[in-house]
C-alpha cells in the first residue's frame, strides 16, 4: 500500500523510549492481565517446535474496532488529521496496527534480528537487540502464541501541527513461555492468557515517508 496516510506492514517501523522498553519489555510482551484460559487442543493448527517460535495468525474471531465517536476528542482529532492527510481512514490504520502488534510480537519471540531491524528505530533496536542477546547469552529461546486479537480501539489521538499520535489498545489471547537451554520452562505458561497493551503510534502526515513509528507501549 503506498497510499501516505495507509499504514503498509512491511513499512511499519516500531519506536520506543529504550529505558523504557528495558524495563517493561517483559510485561510489553507477555504480562498477564485478567484470567488464564486452560490450553485446549485445537484442530488444524500445528503446535510451534519449541526452537522455532511463530505466531499464530489465524483468529478465533474478527476483533471488534468501534471508532471513537465523532464529537468526542479523539474523533474530533481524527478528523483534523483526515483534513491534513486526505488518505488517513481510522479503519484503515488499525488494520495496519494489528498487523505491526503481530509481527513485532513475533519478531522479537523468535529473535529475529532481520526482521526486526526495519520495524524499530536505530535506538530502540538496539534495546531489543539487547535483550535478546542476553536471552541468548542463557542459552533461553521464547515461545509465543497469539491465539486471537479480540480487540483493538484507538484510545487517544492527538495533533500537535502535522504530528499525529494515536493509542490503540489491545486485547489479545496469548501463549507465552521461556525455555531453558534444557528445554524446561523458565518463565511463562503454556495456558492461555488474556494479555491487554496499550501502544502508540506516532507519524508526521505531511511527510513523504508513509510509516507509522510505535513511540511508546505499556500494559494497560
Amino acid at each position: 500500500m503506498g497510499a501516505s496516510g495507509g499504514f503498509p506492514i512491511d513499512l511499519v517501523l516500531f519506536g520506543m523510549i529504550a529505558a523504557f522498553l528495558v524495563l517493561r519489555l517483559r510485561s510489553i510482551l507477555g504480562r498477564r492481565q485478567g484470567f488464564e484460559r486452560p490450553a485446549e487442543p485445537r484442530a488444524g493448527v500445528r503446535p510451534p517446535a519449541a526452537d522455532a517460535p511463530v505466531i499464530d495468525a489465524v483468529a478465533e474471531r474478527v476483533p471488534a474496532r468501534p471508532l471513537p465517536d465523532a464529537a468526542s476528542p479523539v474523533g474530533q482529532a481524527l478528523t483534523r488529521m483526515q483534513a491534513v492527510d486526505r488518505n488517513f481512514q481510522a479503519p484503515r490504520f488499525l488494520d495496519g496496527a494489528e498487523a505491526a502488534f503481530r509481527l513485532i510480537v513475533t519478531a522479537f519471540a523468535a529473535g529475529n534480528r532481520d526482521g526486526l531491524r526495519p520495524l524499530l528505530s536505530e535506538e530502540t533496536f538496539r534495546a531489543f537487540e539487547a535483550a535478546i542477546a542476553t536471552r541468548e547469552a542463557a542459552g533461553e529461546t521464547h515461545r509465543t502464541e497469539v491465539r486471537a486479537i479480540h480487540a483493538a480501539t484507538i484510545e487517544a489521538a492527538d495533533l500537535r501541527g502535522t504530528i499525529a499520535d494515536i493509542s490503540v489498545r489491545f486485547v489479545s489471547d496469548q501463549v507465552n513461555l521461556t525455555l531453558g537451554r534444557d528445554g524446561a520452562v523458565v518463565q511463562g505458561t503454556d495456558a492461555v492468557t488474556e494479555i491487554v497493551d496499550a501502544w502508540t503510534f506516532e507519524r508526521n502526515l505531511t511527510a513523504q515517508d508513509p510509516t507509522w513509528r510505535l513511540v511508546a507501549a505499556r500494559s494497560a
